[in-house]
């Protein structure tokens, strides 16, 4: 997409004004491009995709069949060039049949406080935060006994990260798709098989928590790098504690093992997912450090954009 009038430069030093570990804004991908006119004649755009998942595969635990997602490039313009796009985007999308199991989506930095207000009133729901944790390694309390568990130990980590994915159901983008345990079965002994570090906690030989983890290595060039700047970062793919010791600190004790781990592994920063409707997630993460970068807003099915 060739992007006329400085869209995206425009947008790059927003950005840096909104939040100084935002990496430049990148351009969209390839898509359905849409432009919108403002009251004071200026122009924002923005690309619309499109994407379907099979069910059975990892993608549907957290996404709709069927997802519209929207790259906006909006410069300087702010709430009120995101108000017009998403009122394109709405006569776009109802030229499309979009099924029951579908969803907009739209990602867009957390600190951009004058995007939420369109966001809300057109019916989105901010479902998904990227946070960050830069700077400060964790010195690891004693306690817990913490190993990195093995394939030996790949039923009790599935059952912990089943665990972990019903109760995001309840209050995030996940899905307890039919075929979940499945799917979670064959992604872990994905992960086990590489070597990526998954955290066990033991009290008293029985397993209490788990911290299931990665290292990446962001370029400027690879798709992250629209989403963290360039370096190697911890991934906090999902932590959970079992139910009988939630509460007891756990989940504290567990991840300061985890972040120690990582930043001794050559991470320079971490990152995680949560839910803002979360109401332990979002309380805990902060705790820890983390806080939003970028905020995944979204509606099921797509028809109810408004």
């Amino acid at each position: 997409m060739r992007v006329a009038g400085g869209l995206l430069d425009a947008q790059t030093t927003r950005f840096e004004r909104v939040d100084p570990l935002l990496p430049p804004a990148a351009p969209p991908p390839e898509g359905h491009v849409l432009t919108a006119a403002m009251g004071n004649g200026d122009r924002v755009a923005g690309v619309l995709s499109y994407s379907s998942f099979p069910p059975g595969t990892a993608t549907t635990l957290w996404s709709a069949l069927e997802l519209y997602e929207l790259h906006p490039l909006l410069g300087a313009t702010g709430g009120a060039g995101m108000d017009v796009l998403l009122r394109e985007w709405r006569h776009a999308l109802a030229r499309r049949q979009a099924g029951q199991d579908s969803a907009c989506l739209l990602t867009w930095p957390s600190r951009d406080a004058e995007a939420a207000k369109p966001l809300l009133a057109h019916g989105f729901v901010p479902l998904t935060n990227l946070a960050v944790r830069v700077g400060g390694v964790p010195t690891p309390p004693p306690g817990l006994s913490i190993r990195l568990a093995t394939a030996a130990d790949l039923d009790v980590v599935l059952a912990l990260e089943m665990a972990e994915l019903a109760y995001s159901a309840l209050v995030g983008a996940a899905i307890v798709r039919p075929d979940a345990e499945r799917v979670k079965r064959e992604a872990l002994a994905r992960h086990v098989d590489q070597g990526d570090p998954i955290w066990l906690a033991e009290r008293d030989g029985v397993v209490a928590g788990v911290a299931h983890c990665r290292l990446m290595d962001v370029t400027a060039r690879g798709l992250t790098a629209t989403r963290l700047r360039p370096g190697r970062w911890g991934y906090v793919n999902c932590v959970s504690v079992a139910e009988p010791f939630r509460g007891t600190g756990v989940a504290r004790e567990l991840m300061a093992v985890a972040l120690h781990e990582l930043y001794r592994r050559g991470a320079t920063g971490t990152f995680l997912y949560y839910n803002p409707p979360n109401p332990l997630a979002s309380v805990f993460w902060a705790r820890q450090g983390y806080r939003p970068l970028w905020t995944s807003w979204e509606l099921r099915p797509a028809t109810a954009l408004r």
